[in-house]
């Protein structure tokens, strides 16, 4: 299995990376202020608009190094990379399963239900780990809605049935959200989720968390030779990374969501590293995306056991194991796709 190595962020807008040698140089306004060796580097992500040098594009192209560009607010914008080098037989595979409807519903049934077993479990740590600051019959009751919502996505007849099962299961997850919030209340409160841009602090960081979890999906996948923008529960849409998003559906509560749960109950972040732009839109701050991102490396080295597997591996292997598995099913290796469920 695939080893993470480290990721370089670039978190300030103002920096420009060129290439000297084997070293990505880090430059503001003309000056060097850092250089890191590439041969250390699995991939370089850069949050801003300045750039970086044609030079290095084609250094980690040819090295198989992923070159990230995302906006301030941690929307993907493009990304710069070498040859795939997927297994053309997987990819016929996989586009001939995207056309089939039976096939694409028995994959997105997986990984809903593992989706929603993902958040009712959520629930279920804050009864457990909370009971005397929360309302206990609101999440008994909510945990049960969600485990009949299980029930009901197992046996969905379409896609279009599942993904209502889906977005009413979400209302019924999100609808105790800020319960889950206990710490910071005056500055961190969930009302609902919204998106494009987020207009609040808790949605400013799910959407940068689910951000940074597409990527890592997009990543595995190619990584395993399947294309990240052909999907079985999203449709296809030109830019789209369809496969990564349906990918990312198992990993949002477990993930993500309890990863922004955390950072706001031990104020890690705190309401001075978000800011509202004049179109209402709220982002992090540099200081607030440098403390994101390093709790976020540490959390992707938390190790865990692998529900399917029944490994030992970190956070930020999960993608890549999904990936493998979805590959080993495409392929015919086994019977159905095990989606990541997390207890």
């Amino acid at each position: 299995m695939k080893k993470l190595l480290n990721s370089l962020y670039i978190t300030s807008p103002d920096r420009y990376l060129s290439l000297d040698g084997e070293n990505v140089v880090i430059q503001q306004k003309g000056t060097e202020i850092g250089r890191v060796p590439l041969h250390n580097l699995e991939r370089i992500m850069t949050f801003g608009y300045t750039g970086a040098s044609p030079a290095l594009m084609g250094k980690c192209a040819a090295n198989g190094i992923e070159l990230v560009f995302m906006s301030g607010s941690g929307r993907f914008l493009a990304r710069v990379e070498g040859e795939v080098n997927g297994n053309v037989l997987l990819r016929r595979r996989q586009y001939r399963y995207a056309d089939d409807t039976a096939k694409c519903l028995d994959i997105s049934r997986n990984v809903i239900c593992a989706k929603l077993f993902n958040s009712r479990w959520t629930i279920e740590r804050t009864l457990r780990d909370h009971p005397m600051r929360i309302d206990t019959d609101k999440f008994n009751n909510c945990s049960l809605l969600l485990r009949k919502s299980i029930d009901n996505a197992r046996n969905a007849e379409d896609i279009d049935s599942l993904r209502g099962i889906e977005g009413e299961a979400a209302q019924i997850y999100f609808s105790v959200f800020d319960d889950m919030i206990l710490q910071q209340k005056d500055d961190f409160s969930f009302a609902n989720r919204n998106k494009r841009p987020p207009k609040d602090n808790v949605n400013a960081l799910l959407s940068f968390a689910y951000s940074l979890a597409t990527g890592m999906c997009a990543s595995a996948l190619e990584a395993v030779g399947l294309d990240p923008y052909v999907g079985f529960m999203h449709t296809d849409r030109p830019g789209r990374r369809s496969l990564a998003l349906d990918l990312v559906e198992e990993l949002r509560a477990p993930l993500c969501d309890r990863f922004v749960l955390t950072l706001i109950n031990k104020k890690i972040i705190t309401a001075n590293d978000l800011e509202k732009r004049e179109d209402g839109a709220v982002i992090l701050t540099d200081n607030g995306r440098r403390a994101f991102l390093t709790a976020w490396q540490k959390r992707k080295d938390d190790e865990l056991k692998h529900p399917f597997l029944d490994e030992k591996l970190e956070w930020g292997i999960v993608p890549y194991a999904q990936a493998l598995l979805l590959a080993r099913y495409i392929r015919g290796d086994i019977d159905a796709y095990p989606p990541f469920m997390w207890k």
